[in-house]
Formats: C-alpha cells, structure tokens, sequence
C-alpha cells in the first residue's frame, strides 16, 4: 500500500489524482491532502478518503476546516500556512507526492519532497521552469523520482528508451500543442479576446492561469523549457507542433528514423495513473481511444508572430540560467493582469519582453538566486503594466 500526498487538492489535477486513486483502494492510500483555500471541498474530501493530515495556506481557511472536521468527530489533524505543504511533502508514510500547486507557490514543497527521496508526481510546471537546474539536482542527490504529468513530459517520458539504454539514439523530441481556442484568429481579433474566451479550451479542462497559457501558447513555451531540463535535450532537439486533435500527446525521434508516439484521449488521468504506478499499468477510468471516430490527425508549425509567447518561451530556454525564472514570473504577473482586466491578451507577451530585456542574467547557484530573480522580476512586470 503506498501512501500518497496531494498538494493542490481542489484543483483539477488533485481531483483527478483522487479519482484514480479511489479506483485502486488496495493500492493507494491518500495521506495528506493539500490545497491554497477552498476549505469546503477539502472537507468533502477529507471525510471521503480520511487523510491523517489536511492543510490549507489561508489561516482563516484552516480554521473552518479544522471546526468543520472536529464538529463530524473526523481524526484529521490540519494545518496551516505555505510551509504546511513541504510538511505534507515530507511525511514518512508518503511514498508519492503529487506537486500541482500552479504557480511559484508550487516551488518550495516541490523541492521540499525531491529533497526527501519521494517519488515526484509533477504536475507543476513552474518549479521546473523556475529553479530546473537545482531541482534536478536536488532529484539525483537524494534519489527520487521525477515523474512528468504534463500531458505531452508523460508522453516523451513513455517514449524514451529504457533506463540504462542510454539516450545516445535520440535525435529530437517533438512537443505536440492543441494551439488553444484562438488559433485561427487574426492578432487584430486576439487583441480584443475577453478571459472568459482565453478561458474556455475546446478540448482540456484546466484552471484559469493554465488555460491563458495554453490560449497565449505560453503553455508551450514553458514546456519547451521543461523538456530540455526533464530529458536533457538541448533547445535545437525539441520542436513544437500545432495538433488540434489532442490525441497524439508528443513524439520521440531516433536516430534511425523511427518516431514513438504516446496517443490517447485527452485526459489527465491517464499520464496520473501512468506515474502512480510506473512501471507497471493501471485502470485509469479514461475512456479509450477510437481511432477509427477520430478519424483524422493534423499538424501544423506554430504561428510565432501571432503567439509570440511560445517564442519568448524557447529564447529562454536558450539563454538558460536564470532566464526561465525571470519568463515565468513575468507571464504569472501577466497573466493574473489580464484576467483582472488590467491588460488585454496581446498585452501579455509585450510584459514578458519588456522584463526580458531588463532582467539580469547569470547561473542558478541556489534558491536565493531564484527568489530574487523572481521578485525583480514580478516587479518590473507590474511596473511594465503600471
């Protein structure tokens, strides 16, 4: 029975990850559950699947949670506060942390439950982006897993070779993009594009940060930068493809001309389900794949001009250092902007840039140079939008 934590519980990846688990209950065992501030659906959660621990980084939040849950006579003890989550992260009886706080926020306990030896279910994108170098060095000090749940990492991540085999004979991934709800507007159209329409994907359901992102194609931009950290690639071996279908999840290319695919319908609980118990297979709930309704499978190169973001992405992945850091910040502050309608979409990657420029360069030594290269960075962004 292997235990395991989930940090940014609420959110639609922690509500996938408990939905597969509660299918495998000889299995898995939900330890401790984490989230920012929605206290009611931690409490439905907590009497569902009775974790001995519960946290919530809203104080407030943690208070009507623990008065909720001692009024039902539940053991669950909660806690509060950011530190909280790496408290969760560290747990001895966890054995799998899944790490889908979005955000910066994600960073600590990420890096808090790779520095435990845990077997890292990430599904937080910016802790790689952010701080890539340190973690994954943190990851091979205190042999721990990392394991991809983005979508298009598990895709590449199924498709490499086998451990040991070495990856002498890969010659170049390809990152599949669904190019997101505007990607056949012209940039006049997308300067005028509202959040709630940047907001509705055609075809994931995802969080309203991650959804700009994936309209911006910014999305893939971070995951550019993801894929030369988790695989060791360099940015001219990983390629971005438009394919609207979203059942071809990314490729691997070899040096012999073979090219792997991973396929299956879009959903989250396959890539979940495939980290929870790599290397073996387990049910997932996801519906299977019927090639003969898709029927079809298109692909296309992006539009940088238009969605200048995933260009912005892949110079940052190519300036390495602390650049990511410095693009990830500025987009969060960005984007959080344009959902308060303080800028408009094509607004976003304009900020990115101009903190670009600005931003100063230079290695990642430790985690102090990630936070102050992040807040320098947040600043100029709000100054950009000022």
């Amino acid at each position: 029975m292997k235990g395991v934590a989930i940090l940014g519980s609420t959110g639609s990846v922690g509500e996938s990850t408990l939905d597969v688990v509660a299918r495998h209950p000889d299995r898995y065992r939900v330890v401790a559950l984490g989230a920012r501030s929605n206290y009611a659906r931690v409490l439905e959660q907590v009497l569902k699947f009775r974790p001995q621990l519960a946290a919530l980084v809203d104080p407030q939040a943690a208070r009507e949670l623990e008065s909720a849950l001692a009024s039902r006579g539940a053991s669950t003890r909660v806690l509060a506060g950011a530190q909280a989550m790496a408290t969760l992260a560290t747990l001895p009886e966890v054995d799998t942390v899944m790490a889908a706080i979005v955000g910066a926020a994600g960073l600590p306990s990420t890096l808090a439950a790779a520095g435990a030896g845990k077997r890292v279910l990430l599904a937080n994108k910016e802790s790689l982006v952010m701080a890539g170098p340190l973690l994954m060095r943190t990851v091979a000090e205190a042999g721990a897993e990392l394991i991809p749940i983005d979508s298009e990492h598990n895709a590449i991540f199924q498709c490499m070779p086998p451990d040991g085999a070495g990856r002498a004979g890969v010659r170049r991934v390809v990152l599949t993009a669904s190019g997101g709800p505007f990607r056949n507007l012209s940039r006049e159209a997308l300067a005028r594009v509202t959040p709630n329409e940047a907001c509705a994907h055609p075809v994931w359901v995802m969080g309203r940060k991650i959804s700009v992102d994936s309209a911006t194609l910014m999305n893939k931009g971070l995951e550019f930068i993801e894929a030369c950290l988790l695989f060791n690639l360099s940015p001219q071996q990983v390629e971005v493809v438009l394919h609207p279908q979203s059942v071809v999840h990314s490729l691997v290319e070899y040096a012999d001309g073979s090219m792997l695919a991973q396929l299956g319908t879009p959903d989250m609980r396959t890539p979940i389900a495939c980290a929870l118990a790599w290397p073996e297979r387990i049910a997932s709930g996801v519906e299977f794949l019927d090639l003969a309704r898709v029927a079809r499978l298109d692909f296309a190169p992006p539009d940088l001009e238009r969605f200048p973001c995933l260009g912005l992405g892949q110079a940052a992945a190519h300036a390495g250092g602390l650049m990511p850091t410095v693009v990830n910040a500025a987009n969060e502050v960005a984007v959080a902007g344009f959902l308060a309608g303080q800028l408009n979409f094509t607004g976003i990657p304009e900020v990115i840039e101009s903190v670009m420029r600005k931003a100063t360069k230079g290695a990642i030594g430790s985690i102090d140079d990630v936070l102050r290269a992040d807040g320098e960075a947040r600043a100029r962004a709000h100054e950009a939008m000022a």
